[in-house]
C-alpha cells in the first residue's frame, strides 16, 4: 500500500558548490524526523545544479515519478532560471539573498512519515470545482506532504461524475450536463497528476443517504416517501429492499474499479434519515419479514453489508464513516473507519472503541477546516494528538492517519485555496512529523509563516497568518 513511502529515507544533498560563507538557517514544513543544520552556506549555480540517483538507490533513471519530479522542481527551486527540478524538503532550504543569489545551508535530513495515510477531502457536489482548482490543490498537497486525495465527488446537490455505464446520472443529476461535470478524461488527468506527485486518489460514492441527485438519473433507486397511505412525491435514501438496487450498485462499482485504480474506496454510510423508510409500507413489510422489528439501524446494516460485500468482491478495501460502526453493522475486519463526529472527548472515546474492536481508523473530526473563525484557528488543528486516547500500543497502531476535510456548502473555486492554505498545513505536520518535536505552536509559527510565503511564490493563494509580508507577494490577482 504505502510501503515505498514508509521506507527510511536518508537525504544527502551533494551539491555543485561554487562558494561558501556564513549564513542563516531556515526551517522546513512539515518538520523532518531529524534535521541537522549549520550556519555554513553554499552558493548554488542554476546553470550547473542537477539531481542524480545514488548508486544504492532502489529507483534509477527511468522511474517516471522521480524523473518528472526532478524536472518539475527545478523551476520551484530556481524561479528566475529559464528551465525547470525537486525534492520537497530540499526545495524549501534554497533561498536568495538581496542580490538574488541562490544559497543553501549545510543540512542533513533523515525523514519518514509518522502516519501512512495523510488525506485531504474535497467536496465537488455542493459546489462544482473546476479541474484546474483540483489540480492546483494536488500541487499544494504535495508541497505539504499529503498523500491521499479523498474525492467526495457526488452527494445530494449534484452528481458531476460522468459515468459511461449510467450516463443519465450526470446528464440529469449534475448542476449542468455539459459544463459542471467530470468527464472520464478529467478523472484520468486528476489521477495522473496526483500519481506524479505521490498522491493516491480515493473516490467516495456515499450511500444510502446523500443520494438525492442520484435519483434524477436512475429511476426506482430511491425510496418513495409516503404521507399516510399515499406517496408524497418525495424520495428518501436508496431503497434497500429491491434487488435492482444492488444490481445497479454492482454495475457502478465495477465501473469505478476500472476508472479509479486505488485499492481503497470510500462507501460513506453516514447521516441516514430513517423517516422516509419508516413511512413506506413496503419497507415496513420488509422489516417484518427480516425480523428487524422497528430498528431501522438493522435495515441500514443490511444495506451496508451488501455494499461492502460488492466492493470486497472487486478487491476494494472499504472505508466508511463511523456511523457504520456505531450502528453495530457487520463489516470485514479490513474495513477502515473514519471518525468525523464530536469534540476531543467524543472522538477519543470513539478511537478507543473502534480500535478495541480491532479496526483500523482515520481521524478527521478535529480537521473540518471548512469551519472558520477569526484569528489563527490553525493552532487548534496543530495541537491535535491522534493517538491520545485510552488504549494499548496495539490499539494506537491501528490509527493509520487522518484527513483534512473541506466541505463545500460555502466553498467554491473563488475561496477554496485561501480557506485551505496554510490552515491545512497544521494537520499536514501533525500527520507527518514527530509529535514531541512539534508540540510548541509558537515555535511552529515562524516556520509556517515562511512556508506560507513559499506557497504564495509557487502560485497558491494561501491566506496570511498575521500581520506581515512576503518577499514574493501573490501576483495572480
Amino acid at each position: 500500500m504505502f510501503q515505498t513511502e514508509r521506507r527510511f529515507l536518508r537525504l544527502l544533498f551533494l551539491l555543485c558548490i561554487l562558494h561558501y560563507e556564513a549564513g542563516q538557517v531556515f526551517g522546513v514544513w512539515p518538520m523532518p524526523q531529524q534535521i541537522t543544520q549549520s550556519t555554513d552556506r553554499y552558493l548554488l549555480s542554476p546553470q550547473s545544479f542537477s539531481f542524480s540517483y545514488s548508486k544504492d538507490s532502489a529507483a534509477q533513471s527511468g522511474c517516471s515519478v522521480l524523473d518528472s519530479a526532478f524536472k518539475r522542481y527545478y523551476s520551484l527551486i530556481f524561479p528566475d532560471a529559464a528551465d525547470g527540478a525537486r525534492l520537497e524538503s530540499f526545495s524549501q532550504l534554497v533561498y536568495q539573498d538581496k542580490y538574488n543569489m541562490y544559497f543553501v545551508n549545510k543540512t542533513e535530513i533523515q525523514d519518514f512519515p509518522r502516519f501512512e495515510f495523510r488525506g485531504l477531502l474535497l467536496d465537488t457536489s455542493r459546489h462544482y470545482l473546476p479541474l484546474n482548482a483540483i489540480l492546483k490543490t494536488l500541487d499544494a498537497m504535495a508541497y505539504s506532504k499529503f498523500n491521499v486525495f479523498h474525492w467526495h465527488i457526488v452527494d445530494d446537490p449534484s452528481f458531476p461524475y460522468q459515468s459511461y455505464s449510467y450516463p443519465d446520472l450526470s446528464s440529469k443529476g449534475a448542476f449542468h450536463p455539459m459544463t459542471h461535470i467530470y468527464t472520464q478524461s478529467d478523472v484520468k488527468r486528476v489521477i495522473s497528476h496526483a500519481r506524479m506527485r505521490g498522491i493516491r486518489v480515493i473516490p467516495e460514492f456515499d450511500t444510502p443517504g446523500h443520494t438525492q441527485s442520484w435519483g434524477k438519473g436512475q429511476p426506482n433507486l430511491l425510496t418513495p416517501c409516503y404521507k399516510g397511505d399515499v406517496p408524497s412525491g418525495t424520495f428518501g435514501p436508496v431503497n434497500p429492499i429491491l434487488d435492482s438496487t444492488y444490481q445497479f450498485m454492482s454495475g457502478l462499482f465495477k465501473e469505478m474499479k476500472s476508472v479509479f485504480p486505488d485499492s481503497y474506496v470510500h462507501l460513506g454510510g453516514d447521516e441516514v434519515n430513517f423517516a422516509c423508510w419508516k413511512s413506506n409500507p413496503n419497507v415496513r413489510a420488509f422489516m417484518t419479514k427480516m425480523g428487524f422489528g422497528h430498528d431501522y439501524t438493522k435495515l441500514e446494516s443490511y444495506y451496508i453489508e451488501n455494499i461492502v460485500n460488492i466492493s470486497s468482491a472487486l478487491n476494494k478495501t472499504p472505508i466508511v464513516w463511523q456511523d457504520v460502526f456505531d450502528y453495530r453493522e457487520r463489516i470485514p475486519k479490513d474495513t477502515v473507519l473514519e471518525i468525523w463526529k464530536g469534540v476531543p472527548a467524543d472522538y477519543r472515546t470513539e478511537l478507543a472503541k473502534i480500535t478495541h474492536a480491532g479496526y483500523r481508523v482515520l481521524l478527521s473530526a478535529p480537521w473540518y477546516i471548512n469551519h472558520i473563525s477569526y484569528g489563527q484557528d490553525w493552532r487548534n488543528s496543530y495541537t491535535v494528538q491522534p493517538q491520545n486516547f485510552s488504549g494499548t500500543d496495539q490499539q494506537k497502531a491501528l490509527v493509520i492517519g487522518g484527513e483534512v476535510c473541506m466541505w463545500g456548502e460555502y466553498v467554491d473555486a473563488t475561496n477554496l485555496h485561501p480557506r485551505l492554505w496554510p490552515r491545512a498545513c497544521a494537520a499536514a505536520e501533525r500527520l507527518w512529523s514527530n509529535e514531541e518535536m512539534t508540540s510548541n505552536v509558537d515555535q511552529a509559527f515562524p516556520r509556517l509563516e515562511k512556508f506560507r510565503c513559499s506557497l504564495i511564490r509557487r502560485g497558491i493563494q494561501a491566506e496570511p497568518l498575521f500581520v506581515g509580508y512576503c518577499k514574493d507577494e501573490y501576483r495572480g490577482v
